[in-house]
C-alpha cells in the first residue's frame, strides 16, 4: 500500500514549471497509489462560487479524475487559498473534502492531517479573516456578486497573503511552532502529523510518532510517502 501527501503547489497556469511537474507526477501515480492526500493550496486561488470559472485548472483536475478512475482514494483538505470546495471538487472528483483538520487511520496508523494555517494562535488577524471567509453568510453573499467583483477580491487576497507570509516569517519561528503543535497532537493519541502551509520540508521521527512538514511544489517539489506504515519525505523528480 502506498499513500502520497502533498501541499502548496499554488498552481497558476499550465505552462508554469511547477504545474507541468505536478501534472507529470500525478499521472505517474496511476496504478501505484492507493491514497492521495492533498493538504491545501493546490491552486493559488479556488473558491466554490458559481460566478467563477477556472479553465487553467482543468488539466490538473482531469489528471485527478483519471487517477481516481484507476482506484486511488482522493482526500482533499482545504487551505487558505482554496475553500468552499465540497460541492465543487467533492462531487466532481469523488474526493473526500475536509474544510479543516482530520484524523484518519491510514495503514494502521492514526494520522492527523491539517493544512496548518490555523496553528499560529497568536495571529489573530488571520484567524479572524479565516472565520469571515468561511462563514456561510459570506458564501451566500459571494454567490450574489458579479464575477468581476469576485476576481477583484481574489487579486487583493492573493497580494495580501504574499505580503503577510513574507512579514510573518521574520516575526515567528515556524519550525518551533510546528514542533510545538506536533507535541499537542501526539498527546491526543495521534501517531503522525502531516501538514503544509509553511513551505518548509522536514521530517521528525520520534519513537512512535512522526512529524512531516510537506514543503511545497514551488521551489522544493517535495512530498511525503507512506508505505507499510513508514513515512519518507521525497522530492520530484528524485
Amino acid at each position: 500500500m502506498r499513500a502520497i501527501f502533498l501541499a502548496d503547489a499554488h498552481l497558476h497556469h499550465p505552462g508554469d514549471a511547477n504545474y507541468r511537474l505536478l501534472l507529470e507526477f500525478i499521472r505517474s501515480l496511476q496504478g501505484t497509489t492507493t491514497t492521495l492526500c492533498i493538504l491545501g493550496d493546490l491552486f493559488d486561488f479556488r473558491v466554490g462560487l458559481p460566478a467563477l470559472a477556472f479553465p487553467e485548472q482543468e488539466p490538473l483536475l482531469k489528471a485527478l479524475e483519471e487517477l481516481h478512475a484507476f482506484g486511488t482514494r482522493l482526500i482533499y483538505l482545504e487551505g487558505n487559498h482554496d475553500f468552499h470546495l465540497g460541492a465543487d471538487l467533492g462531487s466532481r472528483l469523488e474526493a473526500e473534502v475536509h474544510p479543516g483538520p482530520v484524523q484518519l487511520e491510514l495503514q494502521g496508523k492514526q494520522v492527523f492531517l491539517c493544512h496548518g494555517d490555523l496553528i499560529n494562535r497568536a495571529d489573530w488577524r488571520y484567524r479572524l479573516l479565516h472565520r469571515t471567509l468561511r462563514n456561510p453568510l459570506t458564501l451566500r453573499f459571494g454567490r450574489l456578486l458579479p464575477a468581476a467583483v469576485v476576481q477583484g477580491l481574489r487579486s487583493r487576497l492573493q497580494h495580501t497573503s504574499k505580503q503577510r507570509y513574507s512579514r510573518d516569517r521574520k516575526r515567528w519561528d515556524y519550525s518551533v511552532m510546528i514542533r510545538s503543535y506536533a507535541a499537542s497532537i501526539r498527546a491526543q493519541g495521534a501517531q503522525a502529523l502531516v501538514l503544509g502551509h509553511f513551505h518548509q520540508p522536514f521530517i521528525d521521527q520520534q519513537d512512535d510518532f512522526t512529524l512531516v512538514s510537506l514543503g511545497d511544489w514551488i521551489s522544493h517539489y517535495s512530498y511525503a510517502e507512506l508505505v507499510d506504515g513508514s513515512f519518507r519525505l521525497l522530492t520530484y523528480p528524485a
